[in-house]
């Protein structure tokens, strides 16, 4: 159009036609301005989004968009996510027949807890020659809290629960009785033969049987150390927050095999308590008590955890420590500790392996540099596994496992005591 306004001073003709163009330009913007513009409400918005999000998983969100138009339309769509989300600029193009519904799926990862605001949402409209875009703003701002993982809390259960093996997780025949001794008693008929204590029966000159009542419900109690260590980071989710995700799937599974959770946390000074129960809101309430920590910069004080297991646990019990020992310095200075809560309940300590210093021991060196990092990298391996022989040594139950598979190692370890009737 413009080399015809240019030449159009050379040829009057070419003029005249620039103008026509000119004027057919602004007839086309202007009834696109009128089409666009004449509707109050063109098109409509509603997003879904699941609630509670769930930590350190990927979450669905949906968006339905739908066009009240009478003509297709060419549409812009942008949504305003939650500031933790860290994510900008995210948008979705398509086209959209008259009177028709478009449906826009995406996955968001929620790597804290807390509170997710989402936004209202810009649709941007123009019909198929573009020349003109109108904005609309859709309300659609809703505060969705983030849990910790409920999707892993359900896949592990269904992996627990399942008749078929599925990966993973160990299928442990517990042998024996699935219940426990109560007395001897003089054989009645209808009693099970099985039973007849042999030695009981020659002391006592007359057929004696043992008489078992059902298993009582274990007390299960998942204490989690919120101290600095626990803050370092692995794939977006500090250690503490792989604990919280691991002691929510894992309590599930307690109270599902008919044991009684409970919680501590504890950092240098003790956190919250809930007591072991076997209610059918107790999950609920260890929900809502995990979404609530925090962790703290301080250094663990386990002479205080000891004192408050020793005020708040009454009976023995089975104690999943989540924690995380860096040296074997650090390990003596607890291990005294530990063994005398090990004297009164089943402790387990659970730490971490550094994949990265994993990955660094098995690299192939090619400068002086590389031979001290994967030097250091081995020792600071080596040492781990120092720690986890001298806990076992001490008669003190160890899981050494990565952060990806805690949840599975904790659950396995678990199901194995059970099965060998630790607890």
């Amino acid at each position: 159009m413009a080399f015809v306004f240019v030449t159009g001073f050379v040829y009057p003709i070419l003029f005249v036609l620039g103008q026509a163009l000119l004027l057919l330009l602004l007839c086309v913007v202007g009834l696109e301005l009128f089409i666009l513009f004449v509707k109050k409400d063109p098109v409509s918005a509603k997003r879904s989004v699941m609630n509670p999000l769930s930590m350190g998983d990927d979450n669905t969100v949906k968006i339905n968009v739908t066009n009240h138009y009478g003509f297709p339309i060419s549409t812009d769509v942008y949504d305003n996510l939650p500031y933790q989300l860290q994510i900008r600029g995210l948008h979705f193009e398509g086209t959209l027949g008259a009177g028709k519904s478009l449906q826009i799926n995406y996955t968001i990862r929620p790597t804290e807890r807390g509170v997710f605001h989402f936004s209202d949402i810009f649709v941007y409209v123009s019909t198929l020659t573009h020349l003109v875009q109108r904005k609309v703003v859709i309300a659609d701002r809703e505060d969705v809290a983030t849990y910790p993982s409920i999707l892993q809390m359900k896949k592990y259960e269904l992996k627990v629960f399942a008749k078929t093996a599925m990966s993973g997780i160990k299928k442990i025949r517990r042998l024996g009785h699935n219940n426990e001794f109560e007395q001897i008693k003089n054989y009645v008929q209808g009693d099970d033969i099985r039973t007849v204590n042999w030695k009981a029966t020659s002391r006592r000159n007359e057929l004696m049987v043992n008489q078992y009542q059902d298993e009582r419900a274990q007390h299960i109690y998942s204490i989690i150390d919120k101290s600095r260590s626990m803050r370092m980071p692995f794939n977006e989710l500090t250690l503490l927050d792989y604990a919280i995700n691991s002691t929510l799937a894992f309590s599930n599974i307690c109270l599902r095999k008919g044991d009684r959770a409970g919680l501590m946390t504890f950092s240098d000074k003790l956190g919250s308590k809930l007591a072991a129960e076997r209610s059918s809101k107790q999950l609920q309430r260890i929900m809502e008590l995990l979404y609530k920590q925090k962790t703290r910069f301080l250094e663990g004080n386990f002479e205080l955890l000891f004192q408050g297991i020793r005020n708040h646990i009454k009976g023995r019990s089975l104690i999943m420590l989540y924690t995380n020992i860096e040296s074997e310095y650090a390990l003596k200075r607890i291990l005294p500790l530990l063994k005398r809560i090990n004297q009164l309940h089943v402790v387990v300590v659970i730490f971490f392996e550094n994949t990265e210093v994993a990955k660094a021991a098995q690299m192939e060196p090619q400068y002086v540099r590389d031979i001290y990092f994967k030097t250091f990298a081995e020792k600071y391996g080596m040492d781990k596994k120092k720690i986890a022989i001298e806990l076992r040594k001490n008669g003190i139950q160890t899981v050494l496992t990565t952060p990806e598979k805690l949840t599975i190692d904790t659950i396995n370890k678990y199901l194995e005591l059970k099965a060998r009737g630790v607890i």
